[in-house]
This record gives structure tokens, C-alpha cells and sequence, in this order.
């Protein structure tokens, strides 16, 4: 059976999107919405697995969720306020995790701990809290080139969150990864997403494997086709695939049951059809 859980308020929506440049529609009227997810007795974040071919529209919807472009119509709300997407709220951790260079990983910290908090100490203190938290203090008066990638991406990731609070945006995060690293990135997904009850990461990424991995749900874009098969201009989220409702999420070794494999090759088979 799956495990139980209920669903709180919701925390990001996406609400008749559209985006059309000149006569040519590339997003037509995307809907989707993300919840809280509530588990007795556990700090559970939301991770959203986002799928699509290449071309089909991804990078545009992911940039206006991010609140960097703005739709032809529609909007993105969120916190439980809903307020419309502006740049900023939404943290985007994109593949190579830039950092600045010539500062310190806690000053890279400090830095955007200080976009959001109203004092130097808060600001210090919530950096500490993240590297605690990502048993990455002893490397604190680093600087980037002096870590790995693995420990570049967790910096970037908290980089964001110091930023943008609860939201997070990751630009094919498993890209020229191997399958020991895209275990790894996919633990720290989780691990980051659990920080916090409110925590809501979107991967945008090819991998269906890592995606049915790492994420409570599903979303994959692709186009309608009229009734004689042609595609339909303008692209949306034709599927969403509740794991939760599956069974198919928050178990060990899960990858390695046959009905994992199998909901892999559904969605690789829907996949197809986009």
C-alpha cells in the first residue's frame, strides 16, 4: 500500500500559461499545481520531476516559473499567498553552479543570506545553518576552486535557498553524470528538499530513470495532436504522474523493483508519443 500522506496548502501554481512569440505559440495554456505534502511525524519537501524533448518549450516555462520572463498570458503564483512569480523568489541552480571566484564559500553564502535577512547576524547565522546542515563547515573559508563538484553543487544549491527561501529550479542536475554521481545528486535532492516542510524543488532533465527516482511527482510536456494526428502548436503538461499514489516513492532500493522498471517504461513509451 502506499504510504500515507496528505496534502497541505498549495505552495506554487501555474495557471494558463501561454506564450507566443509573433505568430508562432510555444506554451498554450499550462496548467499545474504543487502541494504540500504532509507525512506524520517527518519534514517532507516536494520534488517535481519536469520531462519533455528537447525543443518542446521546457526552457521557456522553466524561466517564467523562475519569474525571469513573463508569459503572453496566464501566471505563476506562489507561496500560500499566491503571489505572482517575480524574479528572485524562485532560486535557479543552473548545470555548471556558478559561484563567484574569488570569494569564499561563506562569503558566497553571506552574500545571498543577505538579500533576505534584515541583519548581518540573522544572515550569518542562517549560512551556518546551511552548512551545518550540509556538513560543509570545515570548508567554509574555502573558495570554489578549492572543492569538488559535488561539494560546488551543494553550495549552489544553498546559495539559491538562502535567496528564494523555499523554491528551487535545477537545470538538468544528472547531465554527464555517472551512475554512482546521479545516485549521489539524487540523494541531496531529497536530503535538500527535506530541510524543510516548505521546500519545493522542479528538475528540469531528459533522464526518466533519475527523474521517477528523485521526485514525488511527475510532469511531462509535450504537444496535442488534432484528429488527424498533426501536432498542435504550443506545448503543455500532458501527464502528471502522482508516485506517491503509485507506491513508487520514499522507498530504499526501490530502483530495483520490477514495478519501478516498469513505470519507466510507461513514461518512456508515453515519452514517444510527444
Amino acid at each position: 500500500m502506499p504510504e500515507r500522506c496528505t496534502y497541505g496548502e498549495t505552495l506554487l501554481k501555474i495557471d494558463h500559461v501561454s506564450l507566443s512569440y509573433e505568430d508562432k505559440v510555444i506554451l498554450r495554456d499550462v496548467n499545474a499545481e504543487i502541494r504540500d505534502i504532509v507525512r506524520e511525524g517527518r519534514t517532507q519537501g516536494q520534488v517535481v520531476g519536469f520531462l519533455g524533448p528537447s525543443g518542446i518549450g521546457k526552457t521557456q516555462l522553466f524561466r517564467i516559473v523562475a519569474g525571469l520572463n513573463h508569459p503572453t498570458s496566464g501566471q505563476v503564483l506562489v507561496n500560500s499567498t499566491l503571489t505572482p512569480v517575480k524574479a528572485g523568489m524562485v532560486g535557479v541552480v543552473a548545470q555548471n553552479y556558478p559561484l563567484f571566484e574569488n570569494r569564499t564559500i561563506f562569503s558566497n553564502l553571506l552574500l545571498a543570506a543577505k538579500q533576505m535577512e534584515n541583519s548581518h547576524e540573522s544572515a550569518h547565522e542562517k549560512v551556518l545553518k546551511y552548512l551545518r546542515r550540509l556538513d560543509m563547515v570545515d570548508q567554509a573559508q574555502l573558495y570554489p576552486a578549492q572543492i569538488s563538484g559535488g561539494q560546488r553543487q551543494r553550495i549552489a544549491i544553498a546559495q539559491q535557498l538562502l535567496c528564494s527561501e523555499h523554491f528551487l529550479l535545477m537545470d538538468e542536475p544528472f547531465s554527464g553524470l555517472d551512475v554512482v554521481m546521479e545516485a549521489k545528486v539524487c540523494e541531496l535532492i531529497n536530503e535538500i528538499a527535506c530541510l524543510d516542510e516548505l521546500n519545493t524543488i522542479i528538475v528540469v532533465t531528459h533522464d526518466v530513470t533519475a527523474a521517477a527516482t528523485v521526485a514525488d511527482h511527475l510532469w511531462l510536456m509535450g504537444r496535442d495532436r488534432d484528429p488527424g494526428g498533426n501536432f498542435i502548436p504550443g506545448a503543455r503538461i500532458q501527464e502528471t504522474y502522482d508516485l506517491i499514489d503509485r507506491d513508487l516513492c520514499w522507498h530504499p532500493e526501490l530502483t530495483n523493483s520490477p514495478r519501478f522498471l516498469e513505470f519507466v517504461r510507461e513514461v518512456k513509451e508515453r515519452f514517444q508519443t510527444l
